[in-house]
């Protein structure tokens, strides 16, 4: 297994990946990309059990479901970085004809994704019938999903956790970025959610906090006690507290840079706070 000091290694290097992305375009969302970077991290270099040799099947592994489409740069990223495909085709990143849209799609064959998902609302509902399907196969691994809490303000995903619960979908373990703010500003002045703990437990689910959801250790010691709830009958919920463009100071602390790219001057400034250490595309 990798150390502690491997993971944030990576993580920094799929941080230098995401500004470089966006910027060469002028287009992408980096906030919620930067925000998540620790735990696609952990869960691609530690959680996950799962094979590059990609088949849609993925039968006896682990699957990953990014509902959250939008933070694509992130997902390409650590995919690339994971062996599933060249780290040199992130430099293609929403140009023409790339396998690398900005947001993820199944026509391009790209290994490693399996939905599209650049409508917000849906991804809960594949990962609970993939999950389904792991069962009625006797295949007991876990399935995987992340979700932005702006996300959850779709209705979709509150018919998916009543029905994972009355199913008793018990091998699915979602994960909500819980960064508080989305394209137009904090999650409470756009539609207050409330206590989304109160509202997941009430829905039948058991749910778990992860406080510092950009720390490395504090992720692999949440989602190890998540992974321990699953098979007692709930699906389970994990709560990822995080900050928003995580990792380069100018974006953190505002919603402002969920969906811009940085300049040239922007760039190298994220890039000089993030210091090369697997070596750039």
């Amino acid at each position: 297994m990798p150390t502690t000091q491997q993971l944030q290694d990576f993580t920094q290097q799929v941080r230098r990946d995401i500004v470089r992305m966006v910027h060469a375009v002028s287009s992408g969302h980096p906030g919620g990309s930067l925000g998540c970077a620790e735990f696609l991290t952990c869960l691609y270099q530690d959680i996950m059990s799962y094979s590059t040799d990609f088949d849609m099947d993925a039968t006896n592994e682990d699957v990953f479901f990014l509902s959250n489409g939008h933070i694509s740069p992130v997902f390409y990223s650590v995919l690339s970085r994971s062996g599933y495909f060249p780290v040199a085709e992130l430099a293609t990143f929403r140009k023409l004809d790339s396998r690398l849209q900005g947001h993820p799609t199944t026509h391009e064959d790209l290994p490693g994704v399996r939905i599209a998902s650049g409508s917000l609302g849906q991804g809960m509902s594949v990962a609970i019938g993939t999950a389904e399907a792991k069962k009625l196969n006797g295949d007991d691994k876990i399935v995987y999903s992340l979700h932005g809490d702006g996300e959850l303000q779709e209705g979709q995903i509150w018919e998916a956790a009543m029905y994972a619960s009355a199913k008793k979908v018990d091998n699915l373990i979602a994960t909500v970025d819980l960064n508080e703010k989305q394209i137009d500003g904090t999650t409470d002045e756009v539609l207050a959610m409330g206590s989304l703990r109160a509202k997941f437990e009430a829905f039948g689910w058991d749910v778990l906090d992860i406080k510092e959801g950009n720390d490395i250790e504090a992720i692999l010691k949440g989602m190890a006690e998540a992974k321990a709830k699953t098979g007692k009958g709930k699906p389970v919920c994990v709560l990822l507290h995080t900050e928003m463009g995580n990792g380069v100071d100018f974006m953190m602390h505002t919603h402002a840079w969920h969906g811009k790219a940085p300049n040239d001057e922007q760039l190298e400034n994220a890039l000089a706070q993030n210091p090369e250490t697997l070596g750039d595309y």
